[in-house]
């Protein structure tokens, strides 16, 4: 369909609503949903229906027939078949995963009886139906094999950073409501320079024991080529690291260092040069020059701000690992603000569900989320470039 067709098509749809009014609500999402898949189609082929080219990639084979549950009823859709290639429109399927993972987690709230009428009303707006245990239990198993797989996918590239970080989610378990600790690990491809959501493990708490496993996993599914993790200064994470990964260097986020280094100013006032005195050794020429500002600074501070001067000599070279590696990435691996970003759309998505009914049901929903940004990152830009 070209641009003409597509033009007249939306404007056709335009005037029925208007002549119709909301009776024709439902017969528009349909019309609008099957055009949709069909211009995606002619996309993936490089080619619209009947067309003679040679950048044509395969052939239309027909449709297929699939009833999709709406907030305004089901709609008989047709989905379009290629012939020969793999093929499945991205409307039906990228962006379902995490908003059937949401629906699932709110219905396993109503199901259970800890829902509230405010959840309840959410659970109907977003699935148009009642959820009953039996639907349930049938969306649990489909959803948690798709994404079971993506958790425990090979890792058959290398790795050369490797971000950790841990955030918590409300969930009841044990007949109380807990703060369980969700781990997640996201690395840079050096073949592609993308990002890739490589872990996301959900434990009791954030301690080695918990850290290792994630760390061990990462290991047996192929992780290597990793050249520094990159994290915050989490105690059993430091250790879980060591125990795994001997050998490769860390880099202690530096953002998360300056914030930490207001903790020992004894004044206000002397909170911005005691910020801008850290923010200087992180940006020196390299690891002697950065060192050398060190000493300088800590003898500066020594009588005003002791505590300061203190913390400063015995963390500030987990911060410099950095000037090992190339300048050009230095800038986005001497930070965990790839995985802040991460957290803050996990924060958007798992706040409409509010407290999880169970550890397995916030799993699903933030592998969802995860798996989501993920494929954004594999058909997005590069995030470094390595030159060898």
């Amino acid at each position: 369909m070209n641009l003409q067709q597509q033009d007249n098509f939306f404007e056709s749809i335009m005037e029925a609503l208007i002549s119709q009014g909301p009776d024709f609500f439902k017969e528009t999402l349909k019309l609008m949903f099957n055009e949709a898949m069909k211009i995606e189609r002619s996309e993936f082929l490089k080619a619209a229906p009947y067309e003679r080219t040679t950048e044509r990639q395969g052939h239309a084979n027909g449709f297929k027939p699939k009833q999709y549950n709406t907030g305004l009823g089901k709609l008989s859709l047709s989905i379009p078949q290629v012939r020969g290639l793999k093929f499945y429109p991205g409307s039906m399927e990228r962006g379902n995963r995490s908003e059937r993972a949401l629906k699932l987690a709110i219905a396993e709230m109503y199901v259970m009886g800890v829902s509230t009428r405010k959840v309840t009303k959410i659970t109907e707006q977003l699935c148009g139906l009642e959820i009953s245990s039996t639907q349930v239990s049938r969306l649990s198993k489909e959803l948690d094999e798709i994404l079971t797989e993506f958790r425990q996918r090979p890792l058959d590239a290398e790795y050369p950073y490797v971000y950790l970080d841990a955030r918590y989610e409300k969930v009841r378990h044990g007949g109380i409501v807990r703060d369980i600790a969700v781990l997640i690990a996201i690395g840079v491809n050096k073949q592609t320079g993308k990002r890739e959501i490589l872990a996301v493990e959900t434990s009791l708490s954030e301690a080695e024991v918990h850290w290792r496993k994630l760390l061990k996993g990462l290991s047996e599914r192929g992780l290597r080529g990793v050249q520094l993790f990159i994290s915050d200064d989490h105690a059993g994470l430091k250790a879980a690291r060591k125990h795994v990964f001997p050998a490769v260097p860390w880099q202690r986020c530096q953002f998360h260092m300056q914030q930490n280094a207001q903790s020992y100013v004894p004044k206000v006032s002397m909170r911005q040069p005691i910020a801008d005195s850290v923010r200087d050794i992180f940006n020196a020429h390299d690891t002697e020059s950065a060192l050398e500002l060190t000493r300088k600074i800590s003898e500066k501070y020594q009588e005003s701000a002791p505590e300061f001067s203190q913390w400063l000599e015995e963390n500030i070279e987990e911060g410099l690992a950095v000037f090992n590696f190339p300048k050009a990435h230095r800038r986005k691996i001497r930070t965990v603000n790839p995985l802040e970003r991460v957290n803050k759309e996990i924060k958007r998505r798992t706040r409409v569900a509010g407290i999880f009914p169970n550890q397995e049901s916030c799993l699903r929903l933030i592998t969802a989320v995860l798996n989501e940004i993920h494929e954004g990152w594999i058909i997005g830009r590069a995030y470094l470039i390595f030159d060898d």
